[in-house]
């Protein structure tokens, strides 16, 4: 129990300096509507939110509705984003969320994780961003920065998203699992990057064992 107290006291510490670092705790995705921020986010998988953000302009603003979506088809709506990883996937399985959200929820988005991760195309990760960045609900989703980041402070220890998600959010209280969420990514693109991460600038370096890993020759 002492080591658990002593973890979210760390936690909460960091999340609080970054929190002064990254003021605005907001997805980099763009969106005007739920529907869109869904779309934004299954598109972003293994793809940058740059990326997405380049080519969701193509389509959105016509087409920022499933009925509308729909109509696209996924042939046209593939070419429309065939600059993003896993296009043809993607194109298909949204294609059939459109019509689901139609034929089930009058076009509207669902605002529940098992509703959502029952759409095609969408995992655990992607109905946390839903959930958190539309419906204000508490959830905590893990990307590949918030993986990386909170794994190097020794704040989790998990194999997988999943595990990594249990161990923060058992650290922080609900009301700011939203916010570290964006605080970790942006600390992930920013400064702790995959490779050679910027050590000599990080603001939290003091409470990472990952720099005094480095000089003992550890990693």
């Amino acid at each position: 129990m002492k080591t658990l107290q002593t973890k979210k006291v760390r936690a909460q510490k960091i999340v609080a300096i970054l929190a002064k670092k990254y003021p605005e705790p907001k997805t980099a995705l763009n969106f005007s509507n739920t529907f869109e921020l869904l779309i934004a986010t299954i598109l972003s998988a293994q793809t940058t939110d740059k990326r997405v953000n380049i080519v969701t302009p193509s389509f959105f603003p016509k087409h920022n509705t499933p009925e509308q979506l729909f109509q696209i088809g996924e042939a046209k709506l593939a070419d429309l984003i065939k600059s993003i990883n896993l296009y043809p996937t993607k194109a298909k399985n949204i294609i059939r969320l459109c019509q689901i959200l139609i034929e089930q929820y009058q076009g509207k988005v669902p605002a529940t994780r098992e509703a959502l991760e029952a759409l095609p195309g969408v995992g655990r990760k992607t109905a946390n961003v839903v959930l958190a960045n539309a419906f204000g609900i508490p959830a905590f989703a893990v990307d590949t920065h918030v993986f990386r980041v909170t794994r190097r402070l020794e704040l989790s220890n998990g194999k997988n998203p999943l595990q990594v998600e249990k161990d923060i959010t058992a650290l922080l209280p609900d009301t700011i699992w939203t916010a570290a969420h964006h605080y970790f990514i942006f600390h992930g693109r920013e400064i702790c990057v995959a490779l050679k991460p910027k050590c000599e600038i990080c603001p939290v370096k003091d409470l990472c064992p990952y720099p005094k890993k480095q000089e003992k020759g550890q990693l």
